[in-house]
């Protein structure tokens, strides 16, 4: 008999693999079935990044590499963090790793001792709260609803900061909501975080450059630069250059805490791939006139399902301000009855009947906020625009 640990037991599959599972099984049965599940760019890693990592290839870069990534990609990290976002760093504050997740969790299991917390601000992405979980500390979950518009409020960050509290995390572009927070919100929040300077802070910003509207991205950096010294800056390259698969993520931040995170990354996986860091390199250093036409697409599809969704009563939605997800609010739906008799009485009844009517998406529960639900606009705009009319057809038959 296998006795599993109260740390594994502690956290959960992630929902939105299970949502794309189920999706691709009903597809096989010929199901027909529009996936607005993940969060994962459509389009094609770019050709100059891709033939990169064949030349890495063929020039024999195919072997272990330096823990704290390579100095080629370390380097054009903080080449590029100078050029696009105007911030400072040392080649020894910079760090690699596999992914972006990889970055929270070594950084969580680096600080953490059980018992710490860290505010999580709701809704959020579930690696957050899981990685806390997994190493010991507990997640302090902050609501944060369509009235606030997702975002967190000082007031509810100055109430939970206590002598426990290790971390806040801060997703901005916010991941399910879509929502961007202005400059006036981020000092807000910077000045309730100087009255208590043993808090670090984690900014997740892997979608800085998925914005709609003509905004530019500001960072917490940005307005509170005094901050620095206990901020960890989360990025990669899987949304903006399309390589989820190629597995590279980057933390920026104090020294003290890279070291820290690079010795737990020494013990669970050692370096990334060398070909993806070659790959990654071409990406940082090619420069990025590609995104224009990528930001329009997807407001372009970001637009299409808000017509077809904000005229429905029974769904609340707000429109996002950057990265690929509508984020609606489902309430309306409950006590609803279905024309073949059945009552809508959960989310989990509103998921089943959307898979039902050909959409699939992800029940806001795996973000925290229940009864929610998250889609996908990273797919093709006519795929986007079906899934609003048959969401909007769905609901129009309900009694």
């Amino acid at each position: 008999m296998v006795t599993l640990s109260k740390r594994v037991q502690s956290v959960s599959l992630s929902a939105n693999a299970a949502a794309r599972q189920l999706t691709r099984q009903l597809k096989e049965q010929g199901v027909d079935i529009l996936d607005l599940t993940t969060g994962e760019p459509d389009l094609d890693t770019p050709a100059h990044i891709r033939q990169a990592a064949v030349a890495a290839m063929e020039a024999g870069e195919t072997r272990y590499t330096p823990t704290n990534g390579t100095t080629p990609l370390r380097k054009a990290v903080l080449a590029k963090l100078k050029n696009e976002n105007q911030l400072d760093y040392e080649l020894a504050q910079i760090c690699i790793a596999n992914g972006a997740k990889q970055i929270i969790f070594n950084a969580f299991a680096a600080t953490l001792n059980e018992g710490d917390e860290v505010i999580v601000p709701v809704p959020y992405w579930p690696t957050f709260p899981d990685s806390v979980r997994f190493n010991g500390g507990e997640a302090v979950l902050l609501a944060c609803p369509l009235e606030q518009e997702y975002k967190l409020q000082p007031q509810q960050l100055a109430q939970a900061i206590t002598a426990k509290t290790r971390w806040l995390v801060l997703n901005n572009p916010g991941n399910p909501s879509g929502m961007v927070y202005s400059a006036d919100e981020l000092t807000a929040l910077a000045t309730v975080l100087r009255d208590h300077p043993d808090v670090l802070i984690m900014l997740d910003e892997l979608y800085e450059h998925i914005l709609f509207d003509g905004r530019e991205h500001i960072s917490l950096l940005h307005v509170a630069p005094d901050l620095a010294d206990r901020i960890l800056l989360v990025g990669g390259v899987s949304k903006t250059y399309a390589m989820t698969g190629w597995r590279i993520g980057f933390g920026a931040g104090p020294k003290a805490l890279i070291d820290a995170m690079v010795v737990v990354q020494s013990q669970n996986s050692s370096g990334a791939s060398a070909i993806s860091q070659a790959a990654a390199v071409a990406a940082y250093n090619g420069g990025l006139d590609f995104l224009p036409p990528q930001r329009t697409a997807y407001q372009d599809r970001r637009d299409a399902i808000m017509a077809l969704l904000k005229p429905v009563q029974e769904i609340d939605v707000l429109n996002p301000d950057g990265a690929f997800f509508i984020f609606c609010r489902c309430a309306g739906l409950l006590g609803k009855t279905r024309p073949d008799g059945q009552k809508i009485e959960s989310e989990q009844d509103v998921m089943n009947y959307l898979l039902e009517s050909g959409v699939s998406g992800v029940a806001g529960s795996a973000y925290g906020l229940s009864p929610y639900f998250r889609l996908s606009i990273a797919t093709d705009i006519e795929t986007v625009r079906e899934a609003g009319r048959r969401i909007a057809q769905a609901c129009a038959v309900l009694k």
